[in-house]
C-alpha cells in the first residue's frame, strides 16, 4: 500500500447537537450549501469503507458466523450477501430471526460488534487495490474527501487505526437516524464538508450505498464487492479503485 501524506492539522468538526437529519436540514447546513453550490467543479469526494475502501468483508463474515453458531444456525455466503452495505440493526434483526438459540438484539448486536473490532484488531485489514493511491491524490490535490460507513463508530475507528489513514470528516452509524440505503448519510457527509452533493462523488461497492448517493443527488462511481451492480447513465461501474483517478473524480461531476 502506498503510504498517504499526512493532511494538515485541523479542528475535528463539532459533535451534532441534533441528529444527522436535522443537522443536513438546518440553516447553516442550508447556508453552507447554498454557497458551495456556487463553486465550480469537484467539492468532496465521499469514500465507503467495508468492500471498498478495505477487505473487512471476510471478517464480517466470521463474525456473522461466530455469531450465528452462538444462536444454535448455520450462516453462508447468500446470508452475508443479502445484508452487505446494510445497517448493524438489520443485520441483528436478520440474525435474531434465523437463531434457534433464544438471544435478544442488544446481546447479539454487542457479540457482533465486539467480534468485529477483535478480528480488526487481530487480523490483516488490506487496502483494496487503488484505494490508497486514490486517497493519496485526492489528498495532495487538496480536495476534502469524507468517509462514510454503516459501521459502527468503534469499528471505524478500529478500521481507520489498523491501516493507519485519517479522515478530518467522517460519518458512521452512530452519526444518523437512518443508515444507507436512506440518503441521509451522504447528505450529512456533504454537509460536514460544506459541499454541494450534486458536486461530491461517492466511491461504493453495494446496493445499498449506491441507492443511498444516489437518493442525496452524489455522482457515483460504483466498484462492486459481494453484491452486483448494474452500470447505467450516470452510474459507471468499475472493478476496482485502480480504474479511478482525480481526472475521472473531475469528469464525474462535469459530466453532470
Amino acid at each position: 500500500m502506498q503510504p498517504l501524506p499526512a493532511e494538515p492539522a485541523a479542528p475535528a468538526p463539532a459533535p451534532a447537537a441534533v441528529s444527522g437529519a436535522a443537522a443536513v436540514s438546518g440553516a447553516a447546513a442550508a447556508s453552507g450549501a447554498a454557497a458551495a453550490s456556487a463553486q465550480p467543479g469537484l467539492q468532496g469526494v465521499l469514500f465507503d469503507m467495508d468492500g471498498l475502501l478495505v477487505d473487512t468483508e471476510p471478517l464480517w463474515f466470521e463474525a456473522e458466523s461466530a455469531v450465528m453458531a452462538r444462536l444454535g444456525g448455520r450462516w453462508g455466503e447468500a446470508d452475508q450477501q443479502a445484508l452487505v452495505g446494510g445497517s448493524l440493526q438489520r443485520t441483528v434483526d436478520y440474525l435474531v430471526a434465523r437463531a434457534v438459540r433464544p438471544a435478544s438484539a442488544a446481546e447479539v448486536a454487542a457479540w457482533l460488534v465486539s467480534g468485529m473490532r477483535e478480528l480488526v484488531a487481530a487480523r490483516d485489514v488490506p487496502m483494496l487495490p487503488g484505494a490508497g493511491e486514490l486517497l493519496a491524490e485526492v489528498t495532495l490535490a487538496g480536495i476534502p474527501h469524507a468517509l462514510v460507513t454503516s459501521s459502527e463508530r468503534e469499528i471505524m475507528d478500529a478500521v481507520i487505526a489498523r491501516i493507519g489513514v485519517s479522515f478530518r470528516v467522517t460519518v458512521c452509524a452512530d452519526d444518523v437516524l437512518r443508515a444507507k440505503p436512506d440518503p441521509e448519510p451522504y447528505l450529512l457527509a456533504a454537509a460536514r464538508l460544506g459541499a454541494d452533493p450534486a458536486r461530491c462523488v461517492a466511491l461504493e461497492d453495494s446496493p445499498n450505498g449506491v441507492a443511498a448517493a444516489e437518493a442525496a443527488g452524489c455522482r457515483l462511481i460504483a466498484v462492486p464487492s459481494l453484491a452486483p451492480v448494474a452500470a447505467q447513465a450516470g452510474r459507471p461501474v468499475v472493478s476496482s479503485l485502480s480504474q479511478v483517478d482525480l481526472a475521472r473524480l473531475r469528469a464525474a461531476v462535469a459530466a453532470g
